[in-house]
């Protein structure tokens, strides 16, 4: 009983306080949103969402006001592909939920989601929000290209579900999570994509063909809609036999009725071409990460109204679908119509990336407005979340208070709000930073005293 009531004040003690109202004055506020960039003026927060913004709004009585002094107010970043929250550190196996041997589609990634991660705060601090946990395939080559070792090589994306088992171009369903300190229930939507891997790593899973690969992601369909429409004939065992379980069969319906978007990994421009008719004749809803050579058919994506996901830092032909990667392709596709994510890098330990990336974006022609909604409300139209992703009034109150200019390398958080809430500014790598700082008069760290 005792262990009970210290964990529950524990907990009390992690969480912030209630909403409240505050008032950031002085601010300048990037709103995200068609009304732009307000160079100086006040947002309120009230009952977790955005009373009022503008150049002309005042502080309400009684509400907590806190001086900008010049700063910056923007949304609450969004990490448009991560293993945040699903991983813990990269090359202990142990601590990655973001794969499975055994599944395909019907991984889902939701159920391994840990709300006490230590990299929660750290990302906090970096003016993440929410983040969209994506899963990787769990074995052979390809996908996000990062090799772990864990008592021997192996990559995490790629192929096989294990030493006999068929080619899996599906990792599984992605989740939406939010980053809100003492939450215990983080996920805001489950399955909310299944993600899939072609180009070289489809290919690779398929034996080494890119039109073997698009044939079975084909018949993967065609086995979902006949097992959608039979499903009291495959519990009497009177179907055909499927190129899949039952519950990667079940994951895949939502796909092929279009309700639910597949997240398709993809860089070659030619792949890409393929990746939008498969979706025009089979009539699914498409989101593409990587497009390392989008920009050369940007205006075949636009046409399609698919969003991107990318990594605006590649730039090297460091493989065959690569060949034309370059530094401006997010400014080249935002030119073209089509709606742009900027993500950083996949895994959780450099989770400030994304807003570096679309620094660098800017760098190579992206206006800077437009870059800004690369890491917030892009995401969110793309992901299909309502409510977050600008500062509007009426949205829900994820606002980051900055130093500077977000994009910059030397800006930093000073406030987080979540859903209104200002979130606690520690960390663990904090923590562990000023513990062992400054010796002791033995010269040792107090800790060791």
């Amino acid at each position: 009983m005792k262990r009970a009531l210290l964990a529950l004040a524990t907990l009390a003690l992690a969480t912030p306080a209630a909403a409240e109202t505050v008032a950031i004055i002085n601010a300048r506020l990037e709103t995200a949103s068609p009304a732009g960039t307000i160079p100086s003026g006040t947002i309120v927060l009230r009952d977790g969402r955005i009373l009022a913004l503008g150049a002309g709004v005042s502080a309400p009585a009684g509400a907590r006001v806190i001086d900008a002094a010049g700063g910056t107010v923007s949304p609450g970043l969004i990490a448009p592909s991560s293993s945040l929250t699903v991983t813990e550190v990269e090359q202990v196996t142990s601590t990655r939920d973001d794969r499975s041997g055994k599944l395909s589609a019907g991984f889902d990634i939701s159920y391994g989601v840990n709300p006490a991660s230590t990299m929660i705060p750290l990302a906090r601090q970096t003016g993440l929000t929410r983040v969209v946990a994506t899963p990787v395939l769990s074995r052979g080559g390809g996908g996000d290209g990062h090799k772990h070792d864990d008592g021997g090589a192996r990559e995490f994306a790629g192929g096989g579900g294990g030493d006999d088992a068929e080619p899996m171009m599906f990792a599984g369903q992605a989740a939406i999570v939010g980053l809100a300190a003492g939450d215990l229930d983080p996920v805001v939507r489950a399955r909310v994509a299944v993600t899939l891997d072609l180009g070289e790593a489809g290919a690779r899973n398929a034996g080494g063909s890119r039109g073997a690969a698009l044939v079975l992601v084909r018949a993967a369909f065609e086995d979902a809609r006949a097992f959608a429409r039979n499903r009291a004939a495959y519990d009497r065992g009177e179907t055909r036999e499927f190129g899949l379980s039952r519950v990667d069969l079940e994951a895949l319906i939502p796909v092929v009725e279009g309700r639910t978007p597949l997240l398709v990994r993809v860089n070659r421009a030619s792949d890409i071409l393929q990746v939008l008719r498969l979706a025009r004749e089979e009539k699914i809803k498409i989101i593409l990460e990587g497009a390392a050579e989008g920009w050369l058919v940007a205006p075949q994506i636009a046409a399609a109204g698919v969003g991107v996901i990318l990594d605006s830092q590649t730039d090297l032909p460091d493989s065959f679908e690569s060949l034309a990667a370059r530094l401006d392709n997010a400014a080249r596709l935002q030119a073209a119509g089509v709606t742009v994510a900027i993500m950083g890098s996949r895994d959780l330990n450099n989770m400030r990336q994304q807003r570096f990336n679309a620094g660098l974006a800017v760098a190579n022609g992206l206006p800077r407005d437009a870059a800004m909604a690369t890491v917030t409300a892009n995401v969110a139209k793309i992901w299909g979340m309502t409510g977050v992703g600008s500062l509007i009034v009426g949205q829900e109150a994820d606002v980051v208070l900055w130093t500077g200019d977000p994009l910059e390398t030397s800006s930093w958080p000073k406030a987080v709000f979540i859903g209104g809430v200002e979130q606690p500014q520690g960390a663990r790598a904090f923590e562990l930073r000023d513990r062992y700082a400054t010796p002791g008069a033995m010269g040792y760290p107090p800790a060791y005293q």
